[in-house]
């Protein structure tokens, strides 16, 4: 065989996939290998070596390589990312309690500067001098740094220049708010460049080692990178827009969704070992939220598939309700190490140390839970308290028990803000581990698994009772709580996706007879519209169940768990530009986007100059982002109504649409 290979790479919170991909002749191999937190490269060498072991002469035919990923997904759900600094340029300060800005920015620093500009463009002075004051301190204290002017996306003068003094003071890596949305709305599109400027480093070590990995290993092929609404970009652009990448993932198994069944409408639901997502295939293509993606707390300014994230997956957080009468378990939304991978792989601590707590005569509060350093780099270990970094110091690569690590009750709290920056993971009983404790997975230490289901059975629930009788029993419970709680979210997602807005499917008194099939003279059921199609490592084992709840009919494809790897090589590039013009002053038109702030004193000229500008930036756009030989759609938006019978023009959009397939390596 001689045909083409397109080589597809996901890297999840637990595993690396990948997939050779044909034209073709379609998935000619696929493999999972652990994805190594501490170094990417081994997680993403460990899968494609392997899937390239199937295939003779495999390395040379590969033309294109394409990356998803739930990196910066599972980051936002989960509070993590590293330290940025923000600086509002003609802000008021109690703009930051706007939009959920100042609850995301935390302790991190944030500078206001005069100046800004006006909708039409027109500027008020920008004054550097608060910057220029605080510069050298910030380039210690942060990571990245984030810049967001007022009415930037009409004139971008002033994030410019903020831009180009970080950049000559300090080594930082700088994110602007007009690179990133040409929509209106100030402290949302502050938040969305914040988040992207805490996500630059996470990316980007993907990005590094995945590069790494293909030179080593001689694949000359260009790199791409799936954005938040399946389409794909350079991996230099996702360098620069890393917030586009959230969603990368689950946007990635949609498409892989409908090449794998050929549904054209389907439920979508992808479980990974942190979320689950929900999103719905319409016609054969995924709804899109217009407004922003959200993700975990946060509602962002990035386009992307209208998709439903819940801290839900196989290795959440078993957690214990022990205020409640009964043993009430919830799962999520934090994701713990399993005890089965941790002691698959470091087994002698860990089964010491579960063993020595198993044959204590009481039980410890934090029994059956282990610490771990996530091996980041030191550099983004910036900003630590005394406290913190004390912690830090005491915590090793090498999982240790919680019990040992913390000395004090006050240090639960300064573990939980390490665990917060990613640079501290925490090991302990999670749904993969029941799994192994019910045989139904076996890839990691089962052993392990059983010794923390005996910890976790001590636990009381209010009634002074044993929360289960034996492992196996509280396997089961949470098997079956693992089942309700993804059938609940299925419901809230296409709940919302049907605007019906005031029902929680955890609170509904009729939702819960319904999922419980309980009996009585009113019986409540409920139905889907259209298949469930489960994607996930794990999907074969919990979504039958699942579907079985809802009444749905259950698609489990060949394939499914390396879905994702599909949907990121048989995407499109695509970039949309859009160019506003307003009419500041009678007779005279602004035509503003895509980085120019232009007048014209005639409308006719200003409307061509915008159509001219929107068309030549989409497709250079589309070029960056690496398509070959794009294609450009034209829109037009234009809000002029008759007043007292002459036309007045409020707005016009000129919107350019550029796309098509990657360029791929020709030999």
């Amino acid at each position: 065989m001689t045909s083409p290979l397109f080589l597809g790479i996901d890297t999840g919170g637990t595993y690396t996939d990948a997939v050779l991909y044909s034209e073709t002749e379609g998935v000619l191999a696929s493999a999972k290998a652990l994805t190594t937190r501490h170094d990417l490269a081994i997680g993403v060498s460990g899968a494609v070596e392997t899937a390239l072991s199937e295939i003779g002469g495999a390395t040379a035919r590969i033309r294109l390589v394409s990356l998803s990923t739930t990196l910066a997904t599972n980051a936002l759900v989960e509070g993590r990312g590293g330290r940025a600094g923000l600086v509002m340029i003609g802000f008021a300060p109690e703009d930051l309690q706007r939009d959920g800005l100042a609850e995301a920015l935390g302790s991190d620093p944030v500078i206001h500067l005069p100046g800004g500009h006006n909708v039409h463009g027109t500027e008020t002075p920008l004054d550097l001098a608060p910057l220029e004051a605080r510069i050298e301190e910030l380039g210690r204290e942060v990571s990245a740094v984030a810049i967001a002017g007022y009415f930037a996306v009409r004139n971008p003068a002033h994030e410019i220049a903020v831009r180009d003094l970080v950049r000559q003071r300090t080594s930082l890596p700088v994110t602007c708010s007009h690179d990133l949305s040409s929509r209106l709305g100030g402290p949302r599109r502050a938040l969305t460049t914040l988040l992207n400027a805490r996500l630059i480093s996470m990316v980007a070590r993907l990005i590094e080692a995945t590069s790494g990995y293909l030179a080593t290993r001689g694949i000359a092929a260009p790199l791409m990178v799936v954005r938040g609404d399946g389409a794909l970009i350079s991996a230099s652009e996702a360098l620069m827009r890393p917030i586009e990448t959230i969603l990368s993932g689950p946007a990635a198994s949609l498409v892989g969704a409908r090449h794998l069944t050929g549904l054209d409408n389907a439920v979508v639901s992808d479980i990974g070992g942190t979320t689950t997502d929900i999103a719905v295939l319409d016609g054969g293509l995924p709804r899109l939220d217009t407004e922003g993606a959200t993700v975990g707390r946060y509602r962002t300014m990035v386009e992307a598939v209208a998709m439903h994230t819940f801290g839900l997956g196989g290795d959440s957080e078993l957690r214990l309700d022990e205020g409640s009468y009964a043993a009430g378990l919830t799962l999520g939304p934090r994701r713990l190490m399993p005890l089965s991978l941790a002691a698959h792989l470091w087994p002698k601590p860990v089964l010491a140390g579960l063993e020595r707590q198993v044959q204590a005569s009481y039980s410890g509060r934090h029994d059956g839970r282990f610490a771990l350093r996530t091996g980041l780099p030191d550099a983004l270990a910036s900003g630590l308290t005394a406290q913190e970094a004390a912690l830090y110091s005491r915590i090793t690569i090498e999982p240790q028990l919680l019990d040992v690590v913390l000395t004090g009750t006050s240090q639960r709290a300064t573990l939980d803000r390490l665990v917060g920056r990613g640079l501290v993971l925490i090991a302990g009983f999670t749904p993969s581990d029941a799994m192994h404790v019910l045989g139904r997975q076996n890839q990691w230490n089962a052993e392990a698994a059983k010794l923390g289901a005996e910890i976790f059975v001590r636990r009381k629930a209010g009634s002074g009772k044993n929360v289960a009788g034996t492992p196996s029993e509280l396997a089961e419970m949470v098997s079956a709580r693992l089942t309700r709680q993804s059938a609940e979210a299925v419901l809230t997602a296409l709940m919302a996706e049907d605007g019906v807005t005031g029902l929680e499917s955890a609170r509904s008194t009729f939702i819960d007879r319904a999922l419980s099939h309980t009996p009585g003279f009113v019986r409540f059921g409920v139905t889907l519209d259209r298949p469930l199609v489960a994607l996930g490592a794990s999907a074969p084992v919990h979504y039958p169940a699942i579907a079985d709840m809802l009444g749905a009919e259950s698609f489990v494809p060949v394939h499914a768990g390396v879905a994702n790897a599909v949907g990121a090589v048989v995407g499109q590039v695509r970039e949309t530009v859009t160019v506003f013009v307003t009419e500041p002053d009678e007779g005279r038109y602004a035509v503003n986007g895509a980085g120019q702030h232009q007048l014209f004193r005639d409308r006719d000229e200003a409307f061509a100059r915008a159509r001219e500008l929107a068309a030549t930036e989409a497709r250079l756009a589309a070029i960056r982002s690496g398509a070959d030989h794009p294609v450009v759609e034209h829109s037009e938006e234009i809000d002029m109504p008759l007043i007292e019978g002459l036309e007045k023009l409020i707005e016009a959009r000129f919107i350019a649409a550029a796309s098509g397939r990657p360029r791929i390596t020709v030999r």
